[in-house]
C-alpha cells in the first residue's frame, strides 16, 4: 500500500467517525474544531471525499493472500 492510499485510508476513516458521531449523538466534530461553515472545513470535507474515492481502487484490488493461494478442484 502506498504513503497516498494510506492518507486516503486515513482521511477515510476520519470521515466515518465523524459520520459515526454525527449519526448517534448529533455532534460534528469536524465542524466543531474548524468552524461551522469556515473554509477550512469545506476543505476538509472535500479531502475526505477525495480519499473516499481513492479508495475505491482498494475495494477491487485483489489482495496478496488470495493471489497466492493455489487453486483446488473440488469433487
Amino acid at each position: 500500500m502506498s504513503a497516498i492510499q494510506r492518507i486516503a485510508l486515513l482521511l477515510t476513516i476520519i470521515g466515518a467517525i465523524n459520520w459515526g458521531l454525527i449519526g448517534f449523538f448529533g455532534f460534528n466534530l469536524v465542524a466543531a474544531i474548524f468552524g461551522d461553515d469556515s473554509a477550512l472545513t469545506r476543505i476538509i470535507y472535500g479531502l475526505v471525499g477525495i480519499a473516499g474515492l481513492l479508495n475505491l481502487g482498494l475495494l477491487f484490488k485483489p489482495s496478496a493472500e488470495v493471489a497466492r493461494e493455489p487453486r483446488t478442484e473440488i469433487r
